[in-house]
């Protein structure tokens, strides 16, 4: 409830402006919101303007896959495999 009454003591305190100092506070926010969002799209196209390289589609490659591929290099399982069998065979 504590918000509640900062709100409504905060709307009184609007209120009892007078019309023309509302009209100017409203002014210098909007104003104030145009300039950030005119800054906001101008940086956008700037970064976009430097990024000539365009857009690089490449598949995702999956990195448990990857490691496996390395740690499978090292140690070959099918080559593992048969020198177990051959040893069971004895």
């Amino acid at each position: 409830m504590h918000l509640k009454n900062w709100f409504e003591k905060l709307d009184e305190r609007w209120k009892a402006l007078p019309v023309k100092k509302q009209h100017l506070y409203t002014l210098y926010f909007f104003t104030v919101y145009l300039l950030l969002t005119a800054v906001v799209l101008y940086k956008v196209a700037v970064d976009n303007g430097k990024s000539r390289t365009g857009l690089v589609i490449s598949p995702i490659e999956n990195p448990l896959l990857k490691k496996n591929l390395h740690s499978s290099i090292s140690t070959d399982s099918l080559t593992s495999i048969a020198k177990n069998k051959i040893h069971e065979r004895r």
